[in-house]
């Protein structure tokens, strides 16, 4: 009777630890379901990247206001009857002088 019972115990702890540390046990389940939400999170946040320049590549190919409007901001650009003001911001350096 004893030994049935070992073996029964044994086969009890085979199971349990087939089902927490095996492969496709619930350690490795929990791990992968991390996995998953901190991917889903990142396509997430590509997602909203990729709509953010969907938006700008239909406004380029729309009209030329996006395109003037970044050629003035990011190259500097001015046109010909236009005239350039720059302002320089002193450092507080300059001013204590």
């Amino acid at each position: 009777m004893r030994i049935l019972l070992l073996i029964l115990l044994s086969l009890i702890a085979l199971v349990q630890y087939s089902l927490w540390l095996g492969k496709g046990g619930w350690l490795q389940v929990r791990d992968m379901d991390r996995q998953i939400r901190a991917q889903q999170q990142a396509n997430q946040k590509m997602q909203e990247r990729n709509a953010a320049i969907d938006a700008d590549v239909k406004d380029l190919k729309q009209g030329y206001a996006a395109i003037e409007e970044r050629a003035r901001s990011k190259l500097g650009m001015v046109k010909d009857d236009e005239i350039f003001f720059q302002v320089i911001k002193s450092s507080p350096q300059q001013k204590e002088k």
